[in-house]
This record gives structure tokens, C-alpha cells and sequence, in this order.
């Protein structure tokens, strides 16, 4: 593969001028099913190869990618990529430079202790009935559960004009489990989600009967709670929304990309735009976490980088053309979803950084307010308002957890909400999750118990 690859670099610098080129390939296995109750709604299981092509010619890009790997057809796909940079250069104004790397020449080689390609789709499909049948069977009143299962495995392959040259083995394995539970026209609906990048002993370490309970538990917990009192209160997050809170409201704001477009990081590098409690990463070296990767698909070596120190600025998540707009590193942060898209700065694992309160302290110092434990989604917008929704939160009273609270969520404005933070815990807990942005990215995101002091909380009026 590698000297396939060489080949189409030679041909685009030699033959067509690039000053840079590069050429990705992947071979790997893919398998995907859906279950709902305990049925399968869909199966299906393949290989997916292909390569793609990224050239700069006059200071602008080129990008063509191919699903063979047939000498004719990739030297067509190299004359278009080449043919494509030199009309975009007579537009642009500002050539694009790329900042310098190392060369590398690496083999990196996954080394599941279960690896999901010598287990039948049989096996496991038998497993996601287990949890299936646990969440149906938990209690009368859960009316429907389903799990979408996907893992992937195989070798991607990357070549670049100034010598590198990786062949690095790629492997996740991920499931969304889902139950609703239904009495006297209240309707509730819990989600979870498990991923790794070790191997199929995830459902070893995540036993399918405790995936089944825990979503069935907490549809049913909240049948009877009741819709928390709208306006501003003093919340405690628990690590899955404090994951889905750093990802959405400031890791996004954090891309260079984005933070070129506008974002509010961009602007406020090297000030302090929150409290001295709050250091947050985007880490992609934590191994077996969804995120994690020796190298991003420019051939970069994945980093731990630092976006906040005590509240200060102090990062961007950086590919090699925003680094060099930055004069910055770049960071291992380009990501492709495959073959047929050109790699954009994408998050890797984001976290908040832990301190030393433990939960009862948090809690404690709260009179009247919410724990926030799990999240159902969220957003944000490049000014710097966020929205997250909440699955599963309780009121606090005088330092306690009390009754539950359901369609609960809390916005506001990420500076004002990051200055309020002023409880941060010592423990910490990451969870796998996947990232649109045009395209579809695996992350990992988390960090410990929070407590804000006051945040926009939405509920009754």
C-alpha cells in the first residue's frame, strides 16, 4: 500500500506541480445493527477501502478521493485534485501555508484482548438481546428499548510529500442503548451510551444486564418526577454533563476553525474568561477513550493540549493550516470520517480537569437548587450561549438530594457560567459520544462533579 501511495505523491508533485500532497487509505471492516424490543430492524456487515487526495498547488487545495485502488483511476483522481487547487488559487487571496512537522515513519498496531472481528455477528447480537430483554423485563411499565451496536476495525494508511509515511490500525467499539417507559399519559425516555477503543471486552467491563437496568431504572425514576421550577439556581453537574457542557460550549468555541470564524475563544486568547477553578484539556492520548489516536490524518501525533489554565485562555485545537495562521503547533486535531472527506479540526477527548472538593461538599453549601447527573443533548452557538438538556437531575434541599425533576435543561452564557463555577470535584469520569460537524466524529468527553452558582434552569414557570 505504501508504494501505491508514494506513487500518487510522485505523480501529483512531479507530474502536475504540488508544492505539498498527501494520500490517505483505509481497509476496514465495519459492522452495524439496530435492535428495538427484541427484534432486528437491521444487519448489515462490510469492508470499506478507498483513497483519498489532498494536494496544495499555487497556495490553494485540492481534494479527490476514490474507492479503488487501480493505477488509472488514481492518477484521474490525482489531475482532478491538482486541477481543482490551481482554479480555487485564482480566487484566493491569502495562499495557504502549512506549519512544519516531523517527519515520521511509524506501525501502530491495535491489540484488542477481544477482537470484534473473530466474534460471529450471531454472538453479538445475542449479547444486545441481553439488554434488550434486562430493560423489558425491569418493570411493567417500560414499553420499548432499543440498542444500535457498531464497531469497526481495520488499517489506515497515510503518505505525504515531505517523507512520512503510517500505517496505524483503527478500532472502536460502540452501542446506544435507549428504553421509554408510559403510565397514566406520562411518557419518559432515558439513553446511554458505552465505547472503546480497546476492544469487544467493553461488554466485559459494561455487562449487558447492567446496561439494561441502568437505562430502564431511569426512564422509570422519572415517571413520577415533576418538571423543575424555571429560572436561575445553583446546580451541581455530575460528569456526563459537564462533559456534554465543555464540549458543546467551549470545546467547539475552541477549534481554530471556528475560532477564525468568529468564536469567542479566538478573541480572548491569553484572558481570563472564567474562574480559576475551571483548566480544561482536549487530550487524544488517553488510551482505550473514544477519542484517542496516536496520529490525525495530516500524519500529526495526537497531543494532550491545553485550552484553559485557571480560567485563562491558553489554546486552540489546531490542524496544520490554522497553526501556522496562529503561529501556533499544531496539535493532531485534523480528522477525517473516512476516505471520501478532507480532515477538519475535529475534538478528541474534552475535559474539565479536576480539584479536590468531594461530591457531599458541593452538595452541601446548596439550599435550594439541582443535581444535574446525565444529560439528553445540547448545543451552543458561536457567541457563546449554550443550551444542554437533562435526563436525569434531582432537587437539592439544605445540602441534600431529594425528589427527582424531569424535562429540566440549563442555558445562559458560557463566560458568565464558566466565572460561576466555584465548586470543583476530585473525582472523574469520561463518556463516548459522537461529534457532527458536516461530518461524524467518535469523542470522549468529562471531568469531575461541578458546582455552578447560578445558571438559567428550565422547567415550569
Amino acid at each position: 500500500m505504501k508504494d501505491v501511495l508514494q506513487k500518487i505523491i510522485d505523480t501529483a508533485v512531479v507530474k502536475f506541480g504540488a508544492k505539498y500532497a498527501e494520500a490517505r487509505a483505509q481497509q476496514l471492516t465495519k459492522t452495524m445493527f439496530i435492535l428495538k424490543e427484541e427484534r432486528v430492524e437491521a444487519a448489515k456487515q462490510g469492508i470499506e477501502s478507498g483513497v483519498a487526495i489532498r494536494v496544495l498547488v499555487n497556495g490553494a487545495w485540492g481534494f479527490a478521493s476514490v474507492g479503488s485502488l487501480d493505477s488509472a483511476i488514481l492518477e484521474a483522481a490525482v489531475s482532478d485534485a491538482c486541477s481543482m487547487a490551481k482554479m480555487a488559487s485564482e480566487r484566493l487571496k491569502n495562499p495557504i501555508k502549512l506549519a512544519s512537522v516531523p517527519v515520521v515513519e511509524d506501525h501502530v498496531t491495535a491489540k484488542p484482548k477481544k477482537n470484534p472481528n473473530s466474534i460471529a455477528m450471531e454472538d453479538k447480537i445475542k449479547t444486545a438481546f441481553v439488554v434488550n430483554k434486562t430493560s423489558l423485563g425491569f418493570d411493567s411499565r417500560i414499553k420499548s428499548c432499543g440498542l444500535d451496536y457498531m464497531d469497526l476495525m481495520g488499517t489506515s494508511f497515510f503518505v505525504n510529500s515531505e517523507g512520512t509515511s503510517i500505517e496505524q490500525d483503527k478500532l472502536y467499539v460502540w452501542a446506544r442503548i435507549t428504553a421509554s417507559a408510559q403510565t397514566d399519559g406520562t411518557f419518559t425516555f432515558s439513553r446511554d451510551e458505552i465505547g472503546s477503543t480497546s476492544g469487544y471486552e467493553l461488554f466485559d467491563d459494561q455487562p449487558s444486564e447492567e446496561l439494561g437496568r441502568k437505562v430502564a431504572k431511569r426512564a422509570i425514576e422519572q415517571i413520577n418526577a415533576k418538571p423543575p421550577k424555571g429560572g436561575k439556581a445553583p446546580v451541581v453537574l455530575g460528569p456526563n454533563v459537564v462533559g456534554v457542557f465543555v464540549h458543546e460550549a467551549v470545546g467547539h468555541l475552541a477549534e481554530a476553525d471556528l475560532a477564525l470564524s468568529g468564536g469567542l475563544l479566538g478573541s480572548n486568547l491569553g484572558k481570563k474568561i472564567g474562574s480559576s477553578l475551571v483548566t480544561l484539556y482536549d487530550d487524544g492520548t488517553l488510551k482505550g477513550s473514544f477519542g484517542a489516536f496516536k496520529y490525525d490524518d495530516e500524519g500529526v501525533a495526537s497531543h494532550k493540549t491545553l485550552l484553559i489554565k485557571d480560567g485563562i485562555v491558553s489554546g486552540l485545537m489546531h490542524n496544520r493550516e490554522t497553526a501556522q495562521k496562529f503561529g501556533a503547533q499544531p496539535t493532531g486535531n485534523a480528522r477525517a470520517e473516512d476516505f471520501r472527506v478532507e480532515p477538519i479540526i475535529r475534538m478528541r477527548c474534552t475535559y474539565m480537569a479536576p480539584q479536590d472538593h468531594t461530591l457531599e461538599e458541593l452538595l452541601e453549601d446548596v439550599k435550594d437548587g439541582y443535581y444535574f447527573k446525565s444529560f439528553r443533548g445540547g448545543q451552543a452557538s458561536l457567541d457563546g450561549t449554550f443550551q444542554v438538556g437533562i435526563q436525569e437531575g434531582y432537587e437539592i434541599k439544605n445540602g441534600e438530594i431529594q425528589a427527582p425533576v424531569r424535562n429540566a435543561s440549563i442555558s445562559g452564557s458560557t463566560l458568565e457560567t464558566l466565572h460561576k463555577v466555584d465548586g470543583v470535584g476530585k473525582d472523574f469520569a469520561l463518556d463516548p459520544g459522537r461529534c457532527g460537524k458536516g461530518q461524524t466524529a467518535f469523542i470522549c468527553d468529562g471531568g469531575p462533579h461541578i458546582r455552578v452558582s447560578e445558571v438559567i434552569v428550565g422547567g415550569s414557570a
